[in-house]
């Protein structure tokens, strides 16, 4: 067996709407079809991929805490950086800026409203 790549994140929530809406409209992720499941949720795409998986759950806590959690984060790879911060600019959301040198990325770093944290990678030459 081989690993290709990672498919998916699964994400549990208990604000669905608002999730969907911050992995739309910060990350330009798109809401798609899902199977029916006999529970609440919601697969956001990037292209033909569903790669964040949303499901709804009620009575805890929404927003997380990294030093709690054993998924420190996530990471996509994008490209259009300086449109990306200009729409995290316009929407006034705080996001960290680092990069790995050696491998010619910078990442923007960002967290969800549930305070998952997510980096997104671009190549520091686009």
């Amino acid at each position: 067996m081989q690993i290709n790549k990672l498919d998916h994140v699964n994400i549990r929530t208990n604000q669905l709407a608002v999730m969907i809406d911050w992995y739309r409209d910060v990350l330009g992720l798109e809401l798609g079809e899902r199977p029916d499941f006999n529970f609440n949720g919601a697969w956001m795409y990037a292209g033909n991929d569903p790669v964040v998986h949303l499901i709804e759950v009620e009575g805890e806590a929404g927003h997380g805490s990294e030093d709690k959690l054993k998924l420190e984060h996530f990471a996509l790879s994008a490209s259009g950086c300086s449109e990306f911060l200009s729409r995290l600019d316009s929407k006034g959301i705080t996001f960290r800026r680092s990069g790995i040198k050696s491998l010619n990325l910078i990442q923007i770093n960002v967290w969800d409203p549930d305070g998952n944290h997510i980096h997104i990678d671009f190549d520091e030459h686009e």
